[in-house]
């Protein structure tokens, strides 16, 4: 079962979140290559990575990449912040990745309750 993550539809979610993450980071100013676009897209990736990785484990070992996904989670979340505050992103680019961002948090606990 070494594929199996990829069945999960929080995995598949995680991935839009990254290329969501992506898109927007892409009109972020060139100051920020190193900063705030690294940054929020390495934690991006980090939440999908976290899901594939922790699925190979038992459940207790799952429980905590799942864990760490979240935490993920609520860096991005802070960083979409940031990116508003900074006007790097619109209100509409902002609320369109949070949503998908609330959506993939929301499975992520699910799925921890499950796996706990």
């Amino acid at each position: 079962m070494a594929s199996g993550y990829k069945n999960l539809i929080v995995w598949q979610k995680a991935i839009k979140l990254v290329l969501a993450i992506y898109d927007v980071t892409k009109k972020f100013p060139k100051q920020e290559q190193f900063g705030l676009i690294s940054q929020i897209q390495r934690v991006a990736v980090s939440v999908p990575s976290n899901i594939a990785e922790g699925s190979s484990r038992g459940d207790k070992d799952f429980h905590r990449f799942l864990t760490i996904a979240f935490g993920s989670g609520m860096e991005i979340e802070t960083q979409l912040i940031i990116a508003r505050e900074l006007g790097y992103i619109t209100e509409k680019q902002y609320q369109e990745v949070q949503e998908l961002l609330e959506e993939v948090m929301r499975m992520l606990n699910k799925l921890r309750s499950t796996k706990s």
